[in-house]
């Protein structure tokens, strides 16, 4: 990969010294987490391929693009709508690092103590080490936490910056109203940037590729509820993740490949681990490629991990498929804007939906614990789960606090945590 691509690399702008250093790095976990598992689905090698070449095929294809005419949409959160992104003839790529390598160079403008996700979404840029950064024609973000649309305020002197506001009392016509502005607001930046007047004909297409994007994750998920599960807790995790930054279609077409394995395995009652392996619910804050941590801890404990109530689990197709019926962009853009607020965020006051959710999902899928995962100064979260495990005490599911960054000084100390957890659940 690094013959092919140098030259695109150093045209990018990329600081190459350290690009070749996290290049070095990433293969040897990645083999050490993922390759060494036991009886993965063999539709897992797309995945794979896609991480082999995580910094070159998926940037040759945005750059061909851009020489098509077309711009690149970088953005951070799911509030940010694929489906306006995709009808304004641009191409939409996710930026949330999940990684502590670029620290240093973030700590020159960001406080230390600083969210880990913020830290490395603007240390990546600032350092000139990731690719789809520098082939971005502008990134969009949100108001969903104060440190994130601080540091866009920072990332708009490196690079073009948008910030869209998301209503943090979601339940209220007032919010409904305000966000479907705020969607229509970004649609004419979109149309701006592109030159591209955005169509019904655009957003019903847009749609029906999302609506299908989502509707395979989905299918994915379901597929864990099984026992055992056909799929690992890591392996599902990093369909997601590269759910962000794919191709919409083609990766539809490969997990809808994945999940008729899976439904295969299922049948035949194939499972990556024992039937009486542990069943954990991972709730909380999103993980970034290539934030791997707490599930390789978990999985590597010798239990399994069957569900996320996470932006890279079930938040990401709690929306449900949208409504594409209406016949003015105005219909079409306020079927998706209310779409977009039934995500549960722990920016939300008060947040009875995410509590909820996590109530049914630990049913839904018969899980036997809850590992609640924050971001260290993640305060939303980490406050609100006081509430998730109030909620999860009343059905008699037991839950497990965990406050943590990217470094791996501290997997020692999880895994024994860990380990005591699934002991008490077996016992």
């Amino acid at each position: 990969m690094e013959t092919d691509y140098r030259k695109m690399w150093e045209d990018l702008g990329i600081n190459m010294k350290k690009h070749d250093q996290l290049l070095a790095a990433l293969p040897l976990v990645y083999q050490d987490i993922y390759l060494t598992q036991k009886n993965r689905p063999k539709a897992m090698e797309y995945y794979d391929f896609v991480i082999s070449g995580v910094h070159g095929i998926r940037v040759k294809e945005l750059l061909d693009a851009k020489e098509d005419g077309k711009k690149v949409v970088a953005y951070f959160c799911l509030y940010v709508p694929e489906e306006l992104v995709i009808a304004s003839n641009a191409v939409l790529v996710g930026l949330c690092g999940g990684s502590n390598f670029v620290d240093q160079e973030a700590e020159e403008v960001l406080p230390r103590n600083i969210c880990p996700l913020i830290k490395a979404s603007y240390g990546f840029k600032a350092a000139r080490i990731c690719p789809y950064f520098q082939a971005a024609d502008i990134c969009v973000g949100e108001t969903t936490c104060d440190g994130k649309k601080k540091m866009y305020e920072l990332l708009n002197e490196l690079c073009p910056t948008y910030t869209v506001e998301v209503p943090q009392k979601p339940d209220t016509e007032q919010a409904r109203e305000l966000f479907y502005k705020e969607i229509m607001t970004l649609k004419s930046k979109l149309e701006e940037l592109t030159g591209h007047k955005i169509t019904v004909q655009d957003l019903k297409k847009s749609i029906e590729i999302v609506n299908a994007k989502r509707e395979v994750l989905d299918k994915l998920i379901s597929t864990r509820k099984a026992v055992p599960p056909p799929i690992s807790g890591k392996d599902s995790l990093l369909v997601s993740q590269i759910a962000f930054y794919d191709d919409p279609q083609r990766f539809t077409q490969k997990t809808a490949e994945l999940v008729e394995e899976l439904q295969e395995r299922i049948k035949n009652k194939v499972g990556v681990v024992d039937a009486n392996a542990p069943r954990i619910m991972v709730s909380g804050c999103p993980m970034a490629i290539p934030n791997w941590k707490l599930h390789n801890i978990v999985e590597s404990s010798g239990a399994v991990i069957v569900v996320e109530e996470s932006c890279v689990g079930t938040r990401y197709t709690s929306m449900g498929k949208i409504n594409n019926s209406a016949n003015t962009v105005e219909g079409l853009v306020k079927a998706i804007s209310d779409a977009y607020l039934n995500i549960h965020c722990s920016c939300f006051t008060p947040n009875t939906g995410r509590i909820e959710d996590n109530v049914r999902l630990a049913k839904e899928f018969k899980v036997d614990g809850v590992i609640h995962y924050t971001l260290q100064t993640c305060h939303g979260y980490n406050i609100e789960a006081a509430k998730v495990e109030k909620a999860l005490k009343e059905i008699n599911v037991p839950m497990l606090r965990i406050e943590t960054d990217y470094s791996t000084e501290d997997v020692g100390q999880i895994t024994t945590r860990v380990e005591a957890f699934l002991e008490m659940l077996k016992k």
